[in-house]
């Protein structure tokens, strides 16, 4: 039998432990996993890709699908993922991204996340400001980033301590290049997918070429633009380093009713590519 200095050893050990629970020692978690640094909400800005638009058989938007805050099981979203480490942020994941959206509205998505407090947001934007009825149509550069900047800082003013992501826009002259001799990919963007580039898919002539190399060169402007942007912003923004922009697109990673938009493996190589599991939070 233990002496009964012991006995007093022991009580004393066990008082000294209960009284260091309370003295910033957190209590271990029941399920046995860490706490995390993830964040317990998050907003998605952006346009049709972000919406997960023709992702449901459809061509219209499919929020569950998306790359960003997607809750479908067929897409391992920045969402699902987040929540496989915080599981606070289950059903704390709104997509605000509007099919058709130019930089010009993000100023608008940006105030709803402002308004819903998230702690994570991602943006996505520009696509639409390329793709417009004519070359000459496209949103200019510093009209760009001055709406880009517009939105930012709303989100930097509204939310001080949120992460914010910043996605580069995919290679859409990448994608005439892929499509223009595919029969259903011409058919399809006949009836008026992003005309400023994809118009006369097939044609030869130099006008057309030059035409597609001056949306391809907008949209690496945009590109550099939203880089700085976010540099700008400071330490609580992350540029995706041009990942998605990088993306080999083939045919196969878009929806077979506009051969345009990312299809349900389009947006899983969006969110693999894009998710900051590198960054710290």
């Amino acid at each position: 039998m233990p002496r009964r200095w012991q006995l007093v050893a022991l009580v004393l050990l066990a008082a000294l432990a209960l009284a260091c629970e309370g003295e910033g020692t957190a209590a271990p978690d029941p399920t046995g996993k860490p706490k995390s640094n993830r964040p317990a909400s998050m907003a998605a800005l952006g346009d049709s890709i972000t919406a997960g638009y023709g992702t449901c058989f459809t061509l219209v938007a499919c929020y569950r699908n998306s790359w960003s805050t997607g809750s479908s099981a067929a897409v391992d979203s920045h969402y699902r993922r987040i929540r496989d480490d915080n599981s606070k942020i289950k059903g704390n994941a709104d997509n605000y991204a509007v099919p058709g959206a130019r930089a010009r509205g993000l100023s608008a998505q940006a105030k709803r996340a402002v308004d819903a407090k998230v702690q994570y947001v991602t943006v996505l934007i520009g696509a639409n400001d390329a793709c417009t009825d004519t070359a000459a149509g496209m949103t200019s550069v510093a009209t760009f980033r001055e709406q880009i900047d517009a939105a930012l800082t709303r989100l930097k003013k509204g939310l001080p301590k949120a992460r914010v992501l910043v996605v580069s826009i995919p290679d859409l002259y990448r994608l005439w290049q892929l499509g223009h001799e595919n029969t259903n990919a011409v058919r399809a963007w006949n009836r008026g997918v992003c005309p400023s580039l994809l118009a006369r898919p097939t044609s030869t002539a130099q006008a057309d070429e030059d035409r597609r190399r001056q949306v391809d060169k907008r949209v690496d402007a945009y590109n550099d633009e939203l880089a700085d942007a976010c540099e700008d912003y400071g330490k609580r923004c992350r540029w995706d380093g041009g990942s998605a922009h990088r993306v080999r697109f083939s045919l196969d990673l878009v929806n077979e009713r506009d051969y345009f938009h990312p299809d349900i493996e389009g947006q899983n190589k969006l969110a693999d590519v894009t998710y900051p599991g590198r960054f710290t939070w």
